[in-house]
């Protein structure tokens, strides 16, 4: 009977895709990967992008009968309600009973005990294309455990929204943390699957590992396919706005001063401050709410700019750009306590800071990034499953 189940569902998952040429993710090509996991202990890397159709990957495999032993749980959560950066706690998920171990917080690498009754781990997480976001983190993390432990990874790709370009400052690995491990640019412009060949490929593992990985790609996408998430990836990206945005708003977390709207109904959609002038054409209070308990300028009044009624088209073709930084920099009078430590790890560069402090225009900043991008971009073509964007 199980069998037959399966079998249903990929001729009906091919079936849809042949009839809408939609994207259909690596998740659900059950055919694929089910004969992999047949008779195996099962380890899950998964949150609440984890879905195959509108049912979520641990159920799924649960009703085709396969022994998940344990789920792993990124920044966020298994169910992706946690603040960033929040601790999340290890548990059982109540649906299924199936054990729970957080890969956030102080156990951000698989341990071995955890590992050892396992016969393999799937990897299947939506992540948005940029290096400071940091499921591809954990990616090297799972892939470092499983190559010492020496189990295999599948990972079901998905496609990078961000991924129709490159750009930002390349990082320089004396400034790794866990928003950013390796030498890539802010936009990678690679799925977690290329990016997982990337790791491997340049020997970028903690002492030149190689982990056995076996990646099921999409079908039907390419760099340059416009893909609408259908779960929000965490819980301050809540639209495709918010996921354009991401590469650029991001870097007011390195400020001191500037909410990018964390607490409100528009996070990574607005940014502001309650030192910028009164006079700015909008205005907005970060609040606690669920996913922003505590966001930046709590209960404070802030002025500054609302770009969420922007066109998606037009974010889609702004990229990344240091228009926002540039301007709230400008805007402050009290310049000497703008930025606070984290932003060097998120520019991966400590020069930044120094040429925005100088008022260097865009312009400029970014074409002293060219030749690190191009060298960058060399490396990313040996590793897409995909056609690229040019």
């Amino acid at each position: 009977m199980k069998k037959l189940v399966v079998f249903i569902c990929c001729v009906f998952i091919a079936f849809s895709s042949l009839l809408a040429k939609d994207v259909v993710v690596g998740a659900e090509r059950l055919d694929q990967y089910l004969p992999l996991l047949k008779g195996k202990s099962v380890g899950l890397v998964v949150n609440q992008t984890s879905i195959v159709g509108k049912t979520h990957l641990l159920d799924t495999l649960l009703s085709l009968g396969i022994d998940v032993q344990l789920v792993f749980a990124p920044e966020h959560g298994f169910r992706g309600t946690a603040d960033a950066g929040e601790h999340v706690k290890n548990g059982v998920d109540p649906k299924t009973k199936t054990a729970i171990v957080s890969l956030y917080g102080d156990n951000k690498k698989p341990k071995p005990g955890q590992l050892k009754d396992l016969d393999i781990v799937v990897f299947d997480i939506q992540d948005v294309g940029v290096r400071f976001y940091t499921y591809i983190s954990t990616l090297q993390y799972v892939m470092e455990a499983c190559a010492e432990n020496k189990k295999p990874l599948i990972i079901l790709d998905r496609p990078n929204p961000n991924g129709h370009y490159v750009d930002g400052p390349v990082l320089d690995t004396i400034n790794r943390s866990f928003v950013g491990m390796q030498p890539i640019p802010v936009v990678h412009g690679m799925t977690i699957g290329e990016y997982a060949n990337m790791l491997n490929g340049e020997k970028w593992l903690t002492n030149k590992l190689q982990c056995k990985t076996t990646v099921i790609p999409c079908l039907n996408y390419d760099h340059n396919t416009f893909y609408s998430l259908p779960v929000k990836p965490s819980p301050n990206l809540p639209n495709m706005a918010a996921i354009y945005l991401y590469p650029s708003l991001c870097f007011f977390e390195g400020t001191n001063s500037v909410s990018l709207g964390r607490g409100t109904d528009k996070p990574f959609q607005i940014y502001g401050s309650d030192v910028f002038p009164a006079s700015l054409p909008f205005s907005f209070t970060p609040k606690s709410v669920d996913g922003a308990k505590n966001p930046p300028l709590l209960n404070k009044n802030c002025f500054g700019y609302d770009l969420s009624a922007i066109p998606l088209d037009t974010l889609r073709n702004q990229k990344f750009t240091l228009s926002y930084i540039l301007n709230a920099y400008a805007l402050t009078n009290d310049k000497t306590t703008f930025f606070n430590d984290f932003f060097i790890k998120l520019a991966g560069k400590a020069n930044l800071k120094d040429k925005i402090q100088k008022g260097i225009s865009e312009k400029y900043i970014k074409g002293t990034w060219k030749p690190e991008l191009a060298k960058f971009k060399v490396i990313r073509k040996k590793y897409l499953l995909y056609p690229d964007f040019n």
